[in-house]
């Protein structure tokens, strides 16, 4: 693997990690939303990551009969999901969004798990930058070398 495939990989990784964190922000950002477009409270996203190579039997073969064609190793966003848990379920008889009994539905949103999943991405986010940066020193070392 080349020095620009390692930063290609890891870049891969802090576009993915930005998007991760762009949904997070957004479920942080609704946390209180009992009325979307939809009608509901708001539903939790979450982004659900693969990896960028293809693993399917034709990439294989085409790979084997190409031997040029490398592939790009790396990471991308797949889909955005929404997660299907139940609402949460307040007593809040003034609320504009309650129901005859005074109960509002609230959005699947846990403040605590978006913080720890925030955690997550920002230090998956700090190890690809860390890679780039390796790779970089690496090449000017290797120049320094040759001179």
């Amino acid at each position: 693997m080349s020095i620009f495939n390692t930063i290609n990989t890891s870049a891969s990784g802090l576009t993915a990690q930005r998007l991760r964190l762009d949904v997070i922000s957004e479920n942080i950002a609704n946390v209180n939303t009992t009325r979307t477009e939809d009608g509901g409270p708001y539903r939790r996203k979450e982004a659900v990551l693969a990896s960028k190579e293809e693993d399917s039997f034709q990439s294989f073969l085409r790979s084997s009969i190409n031997a040029e064609k490398k592939h790009q190793p790396g990471v991308k966003v797949s889909r955005i999901v929404e997660d299907q848990s139940p609402f949460v379920q307040k007593y809040q008889p003034d609320h504009p969004d309650a129901d005859e009994n005074g109960i509002v539905q609230k959005p699947n949103v846990n403040i605590v798990t978006e913080m720890t999943n925030m955690i997550s991405a920002n230090r998956s986010y700090e190890a690809n930058v860390t890679s780039i940066n390796t790779a970089k020193s690496m090449a000017m070392k290797s120049l320094e070398i040759g001179r």
